[in-house]
């Protein structure tokens, strides 16, 4: 059934994915976005895997290579590290990544960005991270981490794609085009970089309030609406000058 409904799903509103070619001139930032055990580490907690996911897999591989590629050039990286206080629910969902937890960490296999001086962690607890960047005073981390680096483009990889990924994506979009992030011009979402959790109808069904959220579908629909809010979808990205 859901096999069909994505076939259904991919004819009806195709989604076109381009090959990125960023050049080396083009000053630009990478942004990871809740690639932490607590989403992504199987048995890690209530809302992580609880068995291994091949696209989840493919999302950390993806995201580690692209995090070693901008470390060794020294360009700037942003890391969203979804964290939130005892006794704070993030609705709809359970309590999850607590502040000083396992959950709330970056995977075994970024833990190393941490010690990484163009690394910037940002802890934040919402789903939203240009909403989790802004600070008590009006000033907004995440705005100033693009003004002060120059950054012309942003490349974005992470978890959830069609909630956390999504949410940051278009706000950041619409900071954009309101002139709020300075010298930003163009986002690329590297669908290889972006997972998204599988969560079948059958299981929602014995779940109170839960919502269904196949895989596949909520993946492509969110890169489907991240498209449409003006943001490029790349398949594959390289950097360099184009041949």
């Amino acid at each position: 059934m859901v096999v069909h409904a994505v076939e259904l799903l991919k004819k009806e509103i195709p989604l076109e994915e381009e090959v990125v070619c960023i050049p080396e001139d083009v000053i630009t930032g990478l942004v990871l976005v809740d690639i932490i055990n607590g989403f992504c580490t199987v048995g890690a907690g209530n809302l992580a895997p609880r068995e291994p996911n091949n696209q989840m897999l493919e999302m950390i591989d993806e995201s580690v290579k692209l995090s070693r590629v901008f470390c060794e050039k020294k360009w700037p990286i942003l890391a969203f590290l979804d964290t939130h206080q005892p006794g704070k629910l993030e609705r709809p969902y359970p309590s999850h990544c607590l502040a000083g937890s396992h959950e709330s960490n970056l995977v075994p296999a970024l833990q190393w960005l941490e010690k990484e001086p163009n690394v910037t962690i940002r802890r934040e607890d919402c789903y939203d991270g240009y909403i989790g960047s802004m600070e008590e005073d009006g000033s907004n981390v995440f705005v100033d981490w693009v003004k002060n680096n120059n950054i012309q483009t942003l490349l974005v990889a992470g978890v959830c794609t069609d909630i956390c990924v999504l949410d940051f994506v278009c706000s950041a979009l619409s900071a954009r085009n309101r002139g709020f992030l300075g010298p930003l011009k163009d986002m690329v979402v590297y669908s290889r970089g972006c997972a998204t959790f599988d969560f079948p109808a059958s299981a929602a069904r014995e779940t109170k309030e839960a919502l269904s959220h196949p895989q596949e579908i909520m993946q492509h629909m969110g890169l489907y609406i991240a498209k449409g809010r003006g943001a490029k979808i790349a398949k594959d990205v390289s950097f360099g000058a184009l041949k």
